[in-house]
């Protein structure tokens, strides 16, 4: 079993008063539409940053919810101290990521073997992105994650036991943080 962890806890400050979460999708609100493809292959934990968040209404009763606030890397610290012991790992998945699907995340998941430390999800020429799938011995490099720049320092540690699995076009990269990035992503979508 391998849960997918969605981190939700950000502030999104550089929307403005806009909650990029909250961002309808097709008729749904991103961070939703994101739980519901991580349910399809397997629990998911969602940090949040409290209970009475808006976001936390968006969220399934099948989903986890963790509270965390402060930085990113005490979110993923939370997340993974929410991960089942039984668990073989955990796929990371920022929430802001519109264009992964569920397929993406049964790709990354399908390619976690019990020989490989981490399997990225890459874009269609190779760059590494989300989401991310750690294995158990990983964990362990979790305890000295710091800052806002997630947990791409503790990818660098294990080069030699690192996969990739490319997704098509750039979705393994594509986030929306601003406002002119949520009218980009729309207007690519208009026909």
């Amino acid at each position: 079993m391998i849960p997918t962890l969605l981190l939700a806890a950000g502030k999104s400050s550089r929307m403005g008063a806009r909650d990029k979460l909250l961002e309808d999708i097709d008729g749904l609100p991103l961070l939703g539409r994101q739980v519901e493809r991580a349910l399809d292959s397997g629990p998911v934990i969602v940090t949040l940053p409290s209970v009475d968040h808006p976001r936390a209404s968006v969220v399934p009763a099948r989903a986890t919810i963790v509270v965390v606030a402060g930085q990113m890397s005490d979110s993923i610290r939370a997340g993974i101290a929410a991960v089942p012991v039984d668990a073989a790992g955990v796929v990371i998945l920022p929430a802001d990521m519109p264009d992964i699907t569920a397929a993406d995340i049964a790709a990354v998941k399908a390619a976690a073997t019990d020989d490989v430390a981490i399997v990225r999800a890459a874009t269609q020429d190779g760059k590494p992105g989300h989401p991310i799938y750690f294995a158990r011995k990983t964990f362990p490099d979790f305890k000295t994650l710091e800052g806002d720049r997630g947990a791409f320092r503790i990818c660098e540690n294990w080069p030699d036991d690192t996969k990739l699995v490319p997704l098509n076009e750039q979705r393994a990269r594509l986030d929306l943080d601003t406002p002119e990035d949520w009218d980009r992503y729309r207007n690519r979508s208009r026909p």
